[in-house]
């Protein structure tokens, strides 16, 4: 049976170039499962290969925790990501229904959670987190399709809260089902493709189906299965499919939850969810994000907001070229705009669209074409030499924001826009770069590339 849309072929791929590292002894997921994927949040994905409890699954994190290892998941480069979301937000190509897969191998109905190895990640969390499930659920107005992540603190070996913002779709689908006096049906699949988790992640419209997106970055349509318990369908290539329902008419206790911006947050009751059956591919892996601030949140989080903001901004600044979301702001409350030879005003159009699209965003600096903005040093260069405060600094107090920004108050936070380029007349000298020609630049750095084994060239400009 494919497993093509799984992670099993990513899996493979970092281990033949030495980016995975099987952990051989047992590790237990209270806290330690957590601690080595803390440990190795910059560096190796981890295969863990025998987990305490009695779990016959094994665990893979860290997986996706840079722009050049999102990049290899898709095969393509880092600076092409950002272009190829935006491509597949305008491309969108719908699932197609098969009749089996291998994420339903086996089919367990007892205690569906039970045979979970889910961690516990953080001392003052109550509870075992799933937070790599992609929900899948349909809008009871429309029947159009939405895949989001939220993350389940499971409860029992059946039942869990999910913790869902409450402007997110899931949470408008799920009040939505509680009004007509019903559950929401979903299906979370954990172990899907890289590009239905990045799919997931991305801030599109209601009735926009984040599937049909993920299809557009496979270059292929999103194999589905119809599911066993709900009437929905099911990702057929994923390691493991959880079938179950969310009632939002009962709600369920949280207590503190990490949040990306690496500090605990209270956002009192969630919803409970019921689960009906598992699924998996015999011999499954079950995949672990770390929550909080580490790479693999924030990488997954921001490269999709950045397509979605460049698709936002380009509407009113049509001569964008690229923007970055930091990891400083934790893949969500920062970002920094490239813009192609910038009119005047087109740095604080862009700001206000940035702000208008993704009301987390509290931070935004616009730049020029030289400055790559997903490079902080020089995006920092730019902040301290192409700016003069008293005329091109930005503050908008009492704005908008989510509940899980750190900074808010009543839902207000201020704002700040950065106009970080340059301006006619602000140097007699002009702004070009002290450097040696360029043809001689690329001579050099030719030769250096032939001349230094692969491992070494990361330095190289």
């Amino acid at each position: 049976m494919s497993d093509e849309q799984s992670i099993r072929p990513f899996l493979a791929s970092l281990e033949k170039e030495g980016t995975l590292l099987r952990v051989p002894k047992e590790v237990d997921p209270v806290f330690e499962i957590s601690a080595f994927l803390s440990a190795a949040d910059a560096g190796p994905a981890l295969l863990f290969e025998k987990i305490k409890g009695g779990s016959a699954l094994r665990v893979a994190g860290n997986l996706l925790n840079s722009r050049t290892r999102i990049a290899a998941a898709l095969g393509i480069t880092p600076a092409d990501i950002v272009p190829r979301i935006h491509e597949a937000i305008r491309s969108p190509m719908k699932p197609v229904q098969v009749a089996s897969g291998r994420v339903q191998d086996v089919v367990v109905t007892e205690n569906p959670l039970a045979a979970l190895p889910v961690p516990r990640f953080f001392e003052r969390e109550a509870r075992h987190y799933i937070t790599a499930g992609v929900i899948l659920a349909r809008d009871p107005h429309s029947g159009r399709g939405n895949a989001s992540f939220a993350r389940f603190a499971v409860h029992d070996g059946r039942t869990a809260m999910v913790g869902i913002a409450p402007n997110h779709h899931l949470a408008l689908f799920s009040r939505r089902a509680a009004d007509a006096g019903e559950a929401l049906q979903v299906v979370v699949a954990i172990g899907a493709h890289p590009a239905i988790q990045l799919a997931a992640c991305l801030y599109l419209g209601v009735g926009d189906d984040e599937l049909e997106c993920a299809g557009s970055l496979l270059g292929a349509p999103v194999r589905m299965v119809p599911a066993r318990t709900v009437n929905l369908l099911a990702p057929a290539d994923a390691e493991i499919v959880l079938e179950g329902e969310i009632d939002a008419r009962q709600p369920l206790e949280e207590g503190f939850v990490s949040e990306y911006h690496g500090m605990y947050e209270n956002y009192g009751p969630g919803f409970r969810t019921t689960f009906s059956a598992l699924t998996h591919a015999r011999d499954a892996i079950y995949q672990a994000i770390e929550p909080g601030y580490h790479r693999e949140h924030v990488y997954l989080g921001a490269l999709p907001i950045a397509a979605s903001l460049r698709s936002a901004i380009a509407a009113v600044v049509p001569n964008v070229r690229d923007v970055a979301v930091t990891e400083a702001g934790a893949g969500r409350t920062d970002i920094v705009v490239q813009i192609e030879a910038p009119r005047a005003g087109q740095a604080r159009r862009a700001m206000f669209a940035a702000f208008a699209a993704v009301s987390l965003v509290k931070r935004v600096t616009a730049v020029d074409a030289d400055i790559d903005p997903w490079d902080p040093v020089a995006v920092d260069w730019a902040r301290v030499n192409r700016m003069k405060l008293e005329r091109d600094l930005l503050l908008l107090p009492h704005a908008g924001t989510d509940r899980s920004e750190p900074m808010e108050d009543g839902g207000l936070v201020t704002k700040a826009g950065f106009d970080a380029t340059a301006k006619p007349g602000d140097r007699v000298e002009g702004i070009d770069r002290a450097l040696p020609t360029q043809a001689q630049r690329e001579a050099a750095r030719t030769w250096l590339i032939n001349s230094l084994p692969a491992e070494k060239r990361g330095w190289l400009k």
